[in-house]
């Protein structure tokens, strides 16, 4: 969408649409009574940098962040280079922007392969640590992707750690989960054997648990990493950059969504949090239809799986059972409409909206 402007569209819901409530909320689809897209603010800082990915509502207010507010990772430089973005925004729902962090990749407190260019992973833990991902490149290219790592910044928007190796190798989206002082970060990676295979298809993508403790006023410490997911499909694109899994969202149940972007499928993991051993790809929820390449995912309330498409403009809602019960037109700019304009999404805190990234536009809008 344009700065200033509004869209209705039609909403397609399937034939369980009006099936009983399940736990978490009121029955029927979440999208249903979302009709309207409007712009929040741009989400371009002083330097310029673009292509917004990673999108989390804050869910209470600590040092420079405030509750409410949606957090922004930027993926490009001001010359649109992938790989390249260095920046944090924080948006107000009435628009009022600020930059939170701008990370300098020459002064990281340690090890971050290649650099820094910032992904869709992005969480705000307890105590205000923000976890965000970085895929970096030296020339916005594929050839020149490096593993990167998990940078971990205090409330102020200083990087205080970051967490590398043991598996994190390009990450691409995150979601997390806290009880007191630990902390379970489920990341997924789309370099491994990526890069070597130049275009090629590989099904080595992963899924990590990385759990982390806190310790007082210290960063979080990573003390256990397991794959508990493997073998999505994962390529180099020149349009891009990477694709691979990429939205993760944790079910009511425990289980963890995952938007397998070139399977065009969401698959779930079962007992995501506890579970030792690797499910692989997982159970397959639902495939096809309304979906066009999944990327970001947002859970509902009631528990449904929202996911945007990368190769249309569109927002789906799919049950756990796998029924797809409602679609929703955000983006119809470009050719085709929509494609690659979308990219993280989340829920607002009352639970009545959807913010998203419009790649296209270089804004935070909301569905509502």
């Amino acid at each position: 969408m344009r700065a200033g402007l509004t869209a209705v569209a039609t909403l397609v819901f399937g034939a369980t649409a009006a099936a009983p409530a399940v736990a978490g909320g009121s029955g029927g689809p979440f999208l249903r009574p979302l009709n309207t897209v409007t712009t929040v603010a741009s989400t371009v800082p002083a330097n310029g940098d673009q292509n917004p990915y990673g999108t989390v509502v804050i869910r209470h207010s600590e040092g420079d962040l405030h509750r409410g507010n949606v957090l922004i990772s930027n993926f490009n430089n001001k010359p649109n280079l992938q790989g390249t973005g260095t920046t944090l925004v924080q948006v107000s729902p009435d628009g009022k922007v600020s930059q939170f962090a701008q990370i300098d990749p020459a002064k990281l407190p340690g090890e971050c392969p290649g650099g820094v260019g910032l992904t869709t992973a992005l969480t705000v833990l307890p105590g205000g640590w923000v976890v965000v991902g970085s895929l970096p490149t030296t020339d916005g290219t594929a050839g020149t992707a490096s593993a990167g790592c998990l940078l971990v910044l205090d409330s102020h928007g200083t990087v205080r750690e970051t967490i590398v190796g043991d598996g994190i190798n390009g990450p691409w989206d995150m979601t997390s989960v806290s009880h007191g002082d630990r902390t379970e970060l489920f990341v997924t990676n789309v370099l491994n054997g990526t890069v070597a295979a130049g275009g090629t298809e590989v099904d080595r993508g992963t899924v990590l648990r990385i759990t982390l403790c806190r310790h007082g006023d210290q960063p979080p410490e990573r003390v256990a990493t397991t794959v508990i997911g493997s073998g999505f499909g994962e390529r180099t694109d020149p349009m891009a950059l990477v694709i691979g899994p990429t939205g993760v969202g944790l079910g009511h149940n425990g289980t963890l969504y995952v938007a397998d972007t070139l399977g065009n499928r969401i698959t779930a993991i079962p007992d995501a949090v506890h579970r030792t051993s690797d499910a692989g790809t997982g159970r397959v929820v639902t495939a096809g239809n309304h979906l066009n390449g999944p990327l970001g995912m947002a859970i509902t309330p009631r528990g449904d799986i929202l996911t945007v498409n990368s190769g249309d403009g569109n927002i789906v809602e799919t049950t756990p059972a796998g029924d797809q019960v409602a679609v929703r037109t955000l983006d119809t700019s470009g050719t085709p409409p929509g494609a690659g304009a979308l990219f993280g999404l989340a829920i607002d805190l009352d639970r009545d909206a959807v913010f998203f990234v419009d790649n296209a536009t270089n804004q935070l809008d909301v569905l509502h």
